[in-house]
């Protein structure tokens, strides 16, 4: 039978860490029986200096410091250089005092509670415990506490209350920035009870059901809610909504068509019209309301997402009868600004990060800041963010003046184009950039208790919410329809202005040239599209979007580094971004892309079929 010491491994070795277990272990040695001849054994701890890598109740002395998340207003440069620019002094003050409290009160406060709704997102009961139907949407308390801080900070009124004028929006969409990668995605139920806010004027937090199980975009085709006429004025809706945001909201807003005397419906967009709805009683059970299942998403698990059944929502009509999209207009215009925020914001974050982390992990000798290589990496990741940022900024100017009553005409065309515009390019920006982000953190980045990936499955869905990127692209289309050409004549007159303003600036002038450059070959391609059929341009709508997008990016990066208060780095990083290929419409065109056999090459190439198929048949 084998005795305790001889269990013993001869070479074991046992760190100052573990002095305590080692007298044990010599005690139970010492107790032990020994048989005749036998000695004792004894183990002596080593040194400080003699001290093993690894033990038997080690894993040994190296700990990777975690990258610090610090306050991003401080850590943000471009930031604050826009508002000293662009902001009066009587409101610049007041601004910046209270986004850089806002930026402490995220680190001590609001990013612990944003992990706390990650790890504990929403339940669906269906059941009490006596079997009644209650369908109880469960939130976790971090949840809750952050729409009590939403509205304490004034998330949503400062862009109501303004006051701080045409400069409400820039104020209130710089926090909701700073906000967003640490709110556990609780600006989405804010982004749509701004939206709503936008239709209604009235702060409560409010849901937008508009899709159904035809579709998302397409409202005008995809919509079968019915609304029921009342004796009361009211309506009674039913219906089944597929996918339904913020649906533990206090109220909601969505679309259905009016039924006549006859039960009867008008289709297409016309038929349509908007309704206003609490979605809880007096007695807080759901108004007409069964809750089918809450959805299972690759990202935003924070939000409750559901499918819905309407049977007879009480609901009151609030649009013009059969006026129901146009009366939406500007909650998408809101809700697709929101979306923008959330992608340049995801952005910053991840380079916030990247950048801290570099300053800590060491890899072959030396830190990762100290690779060129990985800076370069960076370096095209923070212009990315920089072009983005900016253009997410002129939007919320624009809004801010529009609202303000002093937009322009071409104010009003700028927005109407640029709001569709920043929200598909930033969107696809974002998911490229964060994914690269979490390559500079090598395998941690792809470690879920990083909090690292939730970043990336979160910025996948801006990309998709309030209109995917062909979407957008055929609205831009629709927006120069709808204006006779002004938008674009807007776009075109802007771009100019700003590069005259910077022309005598040499430092700026390849990227001024370039710009320019690209600006005439967008106007010569518009021109001819003009004259072709309407499928043509459809079917460059994409990377038409996309020029525009790199174009006006590259007038703000010039005007912002054509300032007196720029620094190298903003010169620089215009330089790099006009480098690109910046009306990719044009490039397209010339190799054929929108063509009219193009159609059915792109459809043998995506649904070629197999030769074995083709053999057999």
């Amino acid at each position: 039978m084998a005795t305790l010491k001889s269990l013993v491994f001869p070479r074991l070795v046992v760190g100052t860490n573990n002095i305590r277990a080692l007298h044990v272990l010599n005690r139970l040695l010492s107790s032990s029986g020994t048989g005749h001849g036998q000695t004792k054994a004894h183990i002596e701890p080593r040194g400080a200096l003699e001290q093993p890598v690894f033990s038997s109740s080690s894993i040994g002395t190296f700990y990777q410091d975690r990258p610090l998340l610090k306050n991003a207003f401080f850590e943000d440069p471009l930031l604050q250089k826009y508002l000293s620019r662009n902001l009066p002094s009587q409101v610049l003050g007041p601004v910046g005092a209270d986004l850089a409290q806002f930026g402490q009160r995220i680190v001590e406060e609001l990013d612990v509670l944003g992990q706390q709704c990650e790890n504990s997102p929403p339940r669906l009961q269906h059941y009490d415990a006596w079997g009644c139907r209650v369908d109880r949407i469960l939130t976790c308390s971090a949840w809750d506490r952050m729409k009590e801080i939403s509205a304490e900070e004034g998330l949503i009124a400062a862009g109501y209350e303004r006051t701080y004028g045409e400069w409400s929006r820039v104020y209130q969409m710089s926090k909701i920035y700073l906000y967003s990668p640490s709110a556990g995605l609780y600006t989405c139920p804010l982004a749509m009870t701004d939206g709503a806010a936008k239709v209604i004027e009235k702060f409560w937090t409010s849901g937008q059901w508009m899709t159904e199980r035809k579709g998302g975009s397409d409202v005008a085709n995809g919509t079968e809610t019915v609304a029921q006429p009342q004796a009361d004025g009211t309506y009674k809706l039913y219906g089944f909504k597929w996918f339904t945001s913020a649906t533990d909201a206090d109220m909601t807003l969505t679309l259905g068509r009016v039924a006549d005397a006859n039960g009867c419906t008008t289709q297409g967009s016309k038929g349509l019209s908007l309704f206003y709805a609490e979605v809880r009683d007096n007695q807080g059970n759901l108004n007409g309301i069964e809750i089918q299942r809450l959805k299972d998403k690759l990202g935003t698990r924070q939000v409750p997402t559901a499918e819905l059944l309407l049977d007879g929502l009480s609901a009151q009509l609030i649009s013009e009868e059969g006026r129901g999209v146009a009366s939406i207009a500007n909650m998408l215009t809101i809700t697709r600004i929101h979306n923008t925020v959330s992608a340049v914001a995801a952005m910053r974050r991840i380079i916030q990060m990247g950048r801290e982390y570099a300053t800590k992990r060491i890899v072959f000798g030396k830190f990762l800041n100290g690779h060129p290589l990985h800076v370069q990496t960076m370096a095209r990741m923070e212009v990315e963010t920089r072009g983005a940022f900016l253009l997410l900024m002129e939007v919320c100017r624009l809004l801010g003046r529009e609202e303000s009553r002093l937009a322009s005409e071409l104010d009003l065309h700028l927005l109407r184009l640029l709001t569709p515009v920043a929200k598909l390019y930033t969107g696809k920006q974002a998911v490229a950039v964060v994914s690269e982000g979490l390559e500079c953190f090598g395998g941690q980045g792809y470690m879920e208790d990083t909090g690292l990936p939730r970043l990336l499955r979160d910025a996948q869905v801006l990309s998709i919410w309030e209109g995917t990127t062909n979407i957008l692209s055929l609205d831009v289309l629709r927006c120069l329809v709808k204006t006779r050409g002004q938008a674009l004549e807007a776009f075109f007159t802007e771009v100019k202005a700003k590069l005259e303003a910077a022309c005598g600036n040499q430092d700026l002038a390849p990227s001024v040239m370039a710009v320019d450059h690209a600006l005439y070959k967008l106007g010569k391609f518009a021109s001819a599209a003009a004259r072709k059929a309407p499928s043509y341009l459809e079917l460059a709508a994409r990377d038409f979007s996309y020029s525009l997008a790199n174009i006006y990016i590259g007038a703000l990066l010039i005007d912002h580094a054509a300032w007196e208060g720029a620094s190298h780095s903003d010169i620089y990083a215009t330089l790099r971004w006009c480098e690109r290929d910046l009306c990719t419409v044009a490039s397209k065109e010339g190799s054929g892309c929108y063509n009219p056999e193009a159609p059915n090459k792109d459809a043998m190439l995506v649904y070629e079929v197999s030769p074995l198929v083709t053999q057999s048949a």
